[in-house]
């Protein structure tokens, strides 16, 4: 694609250059102009397509660079990426590292209504690798858990790649990306819930059992229960510790 067969966008009142290069490009994507994979417009053509200067072009092509959208190859212009959900996604889990605790549990609600849908999903879907790979990380936990001081990272860890499955095995890349998204606040709480609050990873472990079973059954009714009543042990870790009250007043 040479020339941007596009107007320039109408100037809204408080509305910066920067941001009307990244409205502009948004929506040449949503309308199919500029397709995933896709070559952008050289910059001049471009710049006065969209009604700006090259200064400010640079700046929305950067920003859009640094959400995933564009991808600038150094001597052979700027493209569109596969625009992949893992990959678009992945600012909210950093926006997600940086809330503070007190909404926490806020996010794990979210956590937990999204892991329930996919582990029912997964029940009617997941393949008999996946199962065994599956088994086989509770089967490493289950050794780990026997020692004297397990490493309670290793089971977090190992915890994390079992829920990262079955969100696969869901076969929603949308759905999956949202999940891995929320993964690293969630992966410190569940740590401090290991170290805190003796019995912990073995109650995870007879929970994360149970889903297996259910997994292995191809049930999405229990696996959807199974799921829910394992994140909610979490949530109520959580409530409890910082007083929150899960209803409204």
């Amino acid at each position: 694609m040479s020339k941007a067969k596009t107007a320039a966008p109408a100037r809204t009142p408080g509305v910066s250059q920067t941001d009307i290069v990244v409205q502009g490009i948004r929506q040449m994507i949503v309308d199919g102009r500029l397709r995933p994979g896709g070559r952008l417009p050289v910059e001049k053509d471009l710049a006065a397509a969209l009604g700006v200067s090259r200064n400010p072009l640079r700046e929305g092509v950067r920003a859009l660079s640094m959400l995933g959208v564009l991808d600038t190859r150094q001597g052979d212009g700027t493209y569109v990426t596969n625009l992949d959900p893992a990959m678009l996604l992945a600012p909210l889990g950093f926006v997600v590292d940086l809330q503070d605790g007190s909404g926490t549990h806020h996010q794990h609600a979210v956590r937990r209504i999204l892991e329930t849908e996919a582990a029912a999903a997964a029940s009617l879907r997941i393949a008999e690798a996946q199962l065994e790979a599956a088994a086989e990380l509770l089967r490493h936990n289950e050794t780990e858990l026997a020692k004297k001081e397990p490493d309670h990272e290793l089971v977090i860890e190992n915890d994390i790649a079992f829920h990262r499955i079955i969100a696969d095995a869901a076969g929603n890349p949308l759905l999956a990306a949202l999940i891995d998204a929320l993964g690293g606040r969630t992966m410190r709480d569940r740590l401090r819930r290991s170290i805190s609050q003796p019995g912990a990873d073995e109650t995870a472990h007879r929970e994360h059992l149970s889903i297996l079973d259910a997994l292995s059954t191809h049930d999405p009714d229990r696996a959807r229960t199974r799921m829910a009543a394992h994140l909610f042990t979490v949530e109520d870790y959580l409530l409890e510790r910082n007083g929150a009250n899960p209803t409204p007043e």
